[in-house]
């Protein structure tokens, strides 16, 4: 896919990641860009800057999905690449609240069904589209310290291959993004944690993500990997899976004696 003359929507936009697929894929020559986020001023400051259209919502609601679709139609025409960009995260075991699962459940998977229900049938309908999913290196690995969102971004990556094996046939793309570590709010709040932060020595920028994206699309790639590494970390863990676990058994040690306390 080339984004020449393309209308194409980013939720999760007014910062971060989806901020700076918002700017490339305007300057790739996109006729329309939709920036969608919660944060209703920040999606106008990118929205502005690039000539295209802000939407507030919430994407773990499926009336705000429904309507922020409705909007870039009504704007610019029927939608070439939804990317569903927005994600949270948190952290703690498998005794988080229930009030936390259901939170980040909501953002980071329901919001991709939402999206697919309320882009499908036109897209199918007109045998073009694209789905651009965000979801993480910890989708295809794990999440040491938090059980909420190594079980999000599994799931997600899970309904994107689904996605992407039951509707290629009718002429819908689907890529998988898997970024690991990025130079993003979510890496560099001060109480990401221990396992948050032994990410940021490789962290890469969002426009070097963006540029993976670029490229993926082009070549229409299921996984998109700004880090190459985790390739190899995958094929590591799909060899001898005891072997891995027993790995990140060591990491997880390693972080939490360095930290001085506890993951969970």
């Amino acid at each position: 896919m080339q984004l020449q003359d393309k209308v194409a929507v980013v939720t999760g936009g007014a910062n971060g990641i989806g901020a700076a697929l918002c700017r490339r894929f305007a300057a790739e020559g996109a006729r329309g860009v939709v920036v969608a986020d919660r944060d209703a001023a920040g999606a106008k400051q990118v929205a502005d800057e690039i000539g295209g259209l802000a939407v507030a919502g919430d994407v773990g609601r499926e009336a705000d999905v429904r309507r922020l679709v409705d909007a870039a139609v009504e704007k610019f025409g029927p939608i070439d690449l939804f990317c569903s960009n927005a994600g949270i995260a948190t952290g703690g075991s498998v005794d988080a609240p229930d009030s936390e699962w259901q939170k980040i459940w909501d953002v980071n998977v329901m919001a991709h069904i939402y999206a697919a229900r309320a882009v499908l049938p036109s897209m199918v309908e007109r045998s073009a589209g694209y789905l651009l999913q965000t979801a993480s290196a910890a989708g295809l690995l794990t999440s040491i310290g938090s059980a909420p969102y190594a079980v999000t971004k599994h799931a997600a990556v899970a309904l994107a291959e689904w996605l992407a094996i039951t509707y290629g046939p009718l002429g819908i793309k689907v890529s998988c993004l898997c970024p690991q570590g990025v130079l993003t709010n979510m890496l560099m709040r001060p109480d990401a944690g221990p396992a948050t932060e032994a990410l940021r020595p490789e962290a890469i920028t969002t426009e070097q993500v963006a540029d993976a994206v670029i490229a993926g699309l082009a070549s229409e790639k299921f996984l998109i990997l700004p880090h190459p590494i985790v390739a190899k970390y995958m094929s590591h863990k799909a060899s001898d899976y005891d072997r891995w676990l027993n790995g990140m058994r060591r990491l997880q040690l390693e972080i939490q004696t360095a930290s001085g306390g506890t993951l969970m």
